[in-house]
């Protein structure tokens, strides 16, 4: 199993690397062109500066994946609702490293307080994440049929949403 740790400044260029991989190559993500490192140590040093948990799956000192959780929308009301991200290198697929990262987000994001996680899979051809947030608890709520258009075909996004802690049983601690 790899070993699960908070993201550190340090791994922004293996996650570049893994991402960029991603969007090439996957239509899980429906950005066409990858960010530079430069974009992604934006993206990381927001996330980190808004309380968002990051993190890093490593095997023998490498990085072989990532997964945050970031603002699922902007408005005020959303605060408590956080999205999901999570990217493992196509070498490292299919070993446990994204169940790993995803159990290890659950509860970190649990801890800042937030309340619901939702995930917005990308191609619901993409069984293998669809099935990871399944086995998560996540439940599936909706499809967004043909909203992205990537290497030539339509792409649908898979809504799955999980509660965190008390969810939405009581209000959320101001």
């Amino acid at each position: 199993m790899p070993f699960i740790r908070p993201a550190e400044l340090r791994d922004v260029a293996a996650i570049a690397d893994i991402y960029d991989e991603a969007v090439r190559h996957g239509t899980a993500s429906f950005e066409i062109e990858p960010p530079g490192k430069t974009e992604m140590d934006r993206r990381y040093d927001a996330l980190r500066a808004g309380g968002y948990p990051f993190l890093v799956a490593e095997v023998d000192s490498s990085v072989i994946g990532y997964a945050y959780a970031g603002p699922y929308r902007s408005r005020p009301a959303y605060h408590w609702t956080v999205e999901d991200s999570i990217y493992i290198a196509p070498q490292s697929q299919g070993r446990g490293a994204g169940r790993a990262l995803l159990r290890r987000l659950l509860v970190d994001a649990q801890a800042c307080g937030f309340r619901q996680m939702i995930a917005v899979i990308g191609d619901s051809a993409n069984k293998g994440s669809i099935e990871l947030h399944r086995a998560a608890g996540f439940r599936l709520v909706g499809t967004f049929e043909n909203v992205g258009y990537k290497f030539g075909q339509w792409l649908d996004s898979v809504l799955m949403q999980r509660s965190l802690g008390p969810g939405a049983a009581t209000a959320p601690d101001k």
